[in-house]
Formats: C-alpha cells, sequence, structure tokens
C-alpha cells in the first residue's frame, strides 16, 4: 500500500510527489495516462535532434524567489526573456503594445508622455469592466482592439471577447516605454536542460514509483493509496454528473526547416490571418546551436486534451458545484490548472503544489517507514523519453 497516490506527472502532481516523498519519507505512486513525465511542459529531441516543446511554449517567469529556488534544486537555468511579435496590416510589431509599437504602425514620432496622451483620446468609458472586450477599449480604444485582439481572442477561444472574464486579456498589458520584453517578472529563464530533465531530476527518489501510461479509472482498489492527490479535471473524478467544463483545446504542426532562423524573436501572433494563432522557432527558447530549426504552429480546437478552461461565468457556476462535492470527498486534494478549473502560469502551479504541501503537512499525520527503496509498478513505463 502506498501513502499517496499522485494523478498527474505535472508540475503540480510531480512537485507534490518531490514533497512528500522527500520532507515526509512518505511512499508515492505518480500515475500519468500519456507516456511521460513533465505534462504539457514535456520537451523531447524530435527526429532532426531539435529540442521542441511537444505541447507548445513554455517560458518560465515568475516574481517568486521561493519558486525559482525550489525549481533550482532540479535544474540550472539559462537566462532568457520572452519576446514576441505580432503581424498587424502586414507589419511585424511587439506584442504587448508599447511606444515602438503604435510609433511603427502609425508611423508616429510619438514620445511616451505624447503616447499617454494618445491612448487617453481614444480610450472608450466603460462603467463596470467585467469582460476581456472591456479590458482593452477602456485603455487603448476600439481600433487597437480590433486589430490585436478580437481576432486573436475568437480564433484563441471559439468566442467574442465580450462573452468571456476581464482576465482574458488582463493578462497582456499596454505600455507606454520601448519594454519589448512579454514578461517583466524578476526571474526569467529556461531550464538549461530542458524541462523534462528538471521533471526527471525532481522525480529522482526511491520513494517516488512513476507508472506512465496509467489511466486512474483503470487502477483497482489494491492499487490505490491511503490518499489521492488530482491534478486532472476534476469533472472527469466525478464522471461529469454535472455536466462537463467546457475547456479550449489544441492542435499542433511541428516541422523543421532548412534554414539556420526562421523568424526574429520565438514567438510570432497572428491576430489578423491564417487560422493557427501562433508561431513557435524552439532555438530562441533553448538556445541551441543548430544547423536546421523547429517551429510548431499552433492552432485552437474545440475538442481534444483540455488546455484552458473558458472563463466566464456560467463554467464558474458550473464549477463551484464540482467543487463543494470535492470538499466533502475525505482524503483526496484537488490541485493544478484541470482540478481547479483556473488557467494557472507554471509558476502559480508550483506555488499551488507548495501551499498543499504545507497545509497537508499541518493536517494529515506522517507515516514511519524506514528509509527505503519503493518498489515500481509497470516498470516499463520507467523509460522516460
Amino acid at each position: 500500500m502506498y501513502d499517496w497516490l499522485i494523478v498527474g506527472a505535472g508540475f503540480a502532481g510531480s512537485v507534490l510527489a518531490e514533497r512528500l516523498a522527500r520532507d515526509r519519507n512518505e511512499r508515492v505512486l505518480l500515475i500519468d495516462r500519456r507516456d511521460h513525465i513533465g505534462g504539457n511542459a514535456y520537451d523531447c529531441l524530435n527526429d532532426d535532434g531539435l529540442l521542441i516543446h511537444q505541447y507548445g511554449p513554455h517560458i518560465f517567469h515568475t516574481n517568486a524567489k521561493p519558486i525559482f529556488d525550489y525549481l533550482s534544486r532540479f535544474t540550472p537555468w539559462r537566462p532568457y526573456e520572452h519576446r514576441v511579435l505580432a503581424e498587424v496590416d502586414g507589419q511585424r510589431v511587439p506584442i504587448p503594445i508599447n511606444l515602438d509599437t503604435i510609433n511603427q504602425l502609425y508611423g508616429l514620432d510619438l514620445s511616451s508622455e505624447e503616447l499617454q496622451r494618445w491612448f487617453a483620446e481614444r480610450a472608450e468609458p466603460v462603467a463596470e469592466i467585467r469582460t476581456a472586450e472591456d479590458v482593452v477599449v477602456s485603455v487603448v480604444g476600439r481600433e487597437l482592439y480590433e486589430k490585436f485582439f478580437r481576432g486573436y481572442t475568437r480564433k484563441q477561444w471559439g468566442r467574442d471577447p465580450s462573452q468571456l472574464d476581464k482576465s482574458v486579456t488582463a493578462r497582456v498589458p499596454t505600455r507606454t516605454d520601448r519594454d519589448n520584453r512579454y514578461f517583466t517578472d524578476t526571474y526569467q529563464a529556461m531550464p538549461k536542460h530542458g524541462y523534462t530533465e528538471m521533471f526527471r531530476a525532481m522525480l529522482d527518489h526511491p520513494n517516488i514509483t512513476v507508472a506512465l501510461g496509467t489511466d486512474f479509472q483503470t487502477l483497482g482498489t489494491t492499487q490505490r493509496a491511503r490518499r489521492t492527490i488530482f491534478t486532472g479535471p476534476i469533472d472527469a473524478y466525478f464522471d461529469h454528473c454535472y455536466g462537463a467544463l467546457p475547456y479550449r483545446s489544441l492542435r499542433f504542426e511541428h516541422v523543421t526547416r532548412n534554414e539556420t532562423w526562421h523568424q526574429p524573436v520565438a514567438v510570432v501572433n497572428y491576430p489578423q490571418t491564417e487560422e493557427f494563432t501562433r508561431v513557435t522557432e524552439y532555438k530562441h527558447l533553448t538556445g541551441q546551436v543548430h544547423d536546421r530549426t523547429a517551429l510548431t504552429y499552433e492552432y485552437p480546437a474545440a475538442e481534444g486534451d483540455p488546455y484552458y478552461p473558458i472563463p466566464c461565468p456560467e463554467h464558474q457556476a458550473l464549477f463551484k458545484r464540482y467543487e463543494q462535492r470535492a470538499l466533502a470527498v475525505p482524503d483526496v486534494w484537488f490541485v493544478g490548472r484541470l482540478a481547479t478549473y483556473r488557467y494557472y502560469n507554471m509558476d502559480q502551479i508550483v506555488g499551488q503544489a507548495l501551499a498543499t504541501f504545507r497545509r497537508i503537512d499541518e493536517a494529515v499525520p506522517r507515516q514511519a517507514h524506514r528509509s527505503a527503496s519503493a518498489g515500481k509498478l509497470n516498470e516499463a513505463s520507467l523509460a522516460l523519453t
């Protein structure tokens, strides 16, 4: 009998597995229905020897030193500041919108102070900021909203911004200076040897058994544990008894091109044209030296693996029904983006997992074990490629 069954080997599940195994000396069975660790942050070498992110670009950034320090136990870092261009009106301009964006797009020569007035003249008064549309038009006006946000958001979410919560576009700031970094966090870096190697180091403990290609629903009661941490979709845990929570999915087209570089920055967004939302070139992220380059074209989809909870009031109301039911289940913790129906960044998930561990440590008596190697379930699944 394991002390803990953890469902999902992404950030939430892996951090909790490491903490429970190392800090409490307890035995953990970590399962994932996929054939790899790392969840959506999984990276690997493609057939051409280029390191790619299988599920689209993952760029680490945080203002939380404890989170950065915790992950630094498992990886050295490659400093990296993310920059994104948007193809608008036939030009590639910085996004988030900044001083250079406006000057280039409109052929102007504004100063920062002049740009503040320029935005103010175009901003539309909104009595109450409720929707993703409200956020943008109240700051920069209708024209920039149409150029940069409406089309991209409709592709990404399958809904008009007026139907989505304000949090969707509030994530992208508007600047009046020339700072063209996508993020301004204190700590911005990429795991030097990739995310998968970081997860491998995190899970390298004799108290952790990893079973890949293993679905929670297929486990018999004898393979379960005293307590469970569930990081999958909360509605799936309860067999969708109140109905399915809506998610947006993604489809990825991975290609290798016979050129050293394809684009000037890691990501180019396409808010006005194309079916895909963005194109990622990984060598910008990884620093890999190679005479070819790997790209991913990202297509939002209504069907497929759940990636993004769709933020709107009716979906939150449905989630709250599942949340109330989850609170009544003894010895089960629900952690992570899918289990809590929130769009978290990676550092936020790590923070949530560490906070959950602290609550567990305060509330759950520790199991007394010798320091010993745990048995391995599904041994063939442990070849982490």
